[in-house]
Parts: structure tokens; sequence; C-alpha cells
């Protein structure tokens, strides 16, 4: 099992952030890795939410990354799977009050299988990258 995680405080509530990533569309704003994303079922915020994504993969190319969310409990902890693409990942957001902002944990777990298992050192640089942009919700949110 690979995991990786990042934690930052944002000076916005924990409602402010959690309506803002509970939104799948407000990905590409601290993402850059999205080409594409799309509602594709479902109620924006609530478990069983479905999106369409379209990501940069190895070489440039395009991946799909389509993810439903899984556990939606406001306004402190968002889970999701990816359920399209070559891996699937399991990802959380906790949300926890700090002072009058918000501490924010970003979580990733992947079990590479195949011929994804002879990737791993890029799968940990993806991981690393994809929690890395909290730096930039952070900036996102607080301009």
């Amino acid at each position: 099992m690979l995991h990786d995680e990042n934690t930052v405080v944002i000076d916005r509530s924990p409602d402010d952030v959690y309506d803002f990533l509970a939104d799948g569309l407000n990905g590409p704003k601290w993402r850059t890795g999205i080409r594409s994303i799309a509602l594709r079922s479902g109620t924006v915020g609530a478990v069983g939410v479905e999106y369409a994504q379209e990501l940069t993969g190895p070489g440039g190319r395009g991946v799909p990354g389509d993810y439903r969310l899984t556990r939606a409990d406001r306004p402190g902890r968002i889970e999701f799977e990816v359920t399209a693409g070559p891996l699937r990942p399991k990802g959380t957001y906790a949300l926890e009050p700090d002072g009058a902002g918000t501490r924010v944990t970003f979580a990733l777990d992947a079990e590479p299988t195949g011929m994804m298992k002879l990737m791993k050192g890029t799968i940990r640089k993806t991981m690393a990258s994809e929690v890395g942009a909290l730096d930039k919700l952070k900036t996102v949110l607080e301009s």
C-alpha cells in the first residue's frame, strides 16, 4: 500500500473549506493535473456524487481519473475513491478548526496492481504532488 499526506492551515472557516472541496468542479482551481472535469451524476457534496475527470498522465497524455464521494460529513470529513483509470486511489480530506482557520489534511492511499507495481516510484511522486497541492488550495482560498 502506498500512502502520502499533507497538512496546511487555511485562514477560512471549516464550512468554507468543506464547501469548496466538496464541489469537484473547483478542482482545476488548485490541482494542476486536471485537464477536464464534469459532474456525471448526483448532487454536489453528497455521498455518491460522481465526476468524470481527465488527468495529465505520463508523457503528458490524458488518463481517466473519474471519482465518487464515499463519505461527506460536513464540515469535518470528505472521502472519495477513483473509479476509472490505471490506478484507483482512495482519498480523504480531514478538516479541523484551528483558531480562526481550518487545519486540512489531505491523504491518499493506493494499491498498485499488475503492471502498475513496476511504477511505484512514479506513483509516489504523483501522490506527493497531489497532496502537495494543498499549498495552492491555501493560496486560492485565502485570496
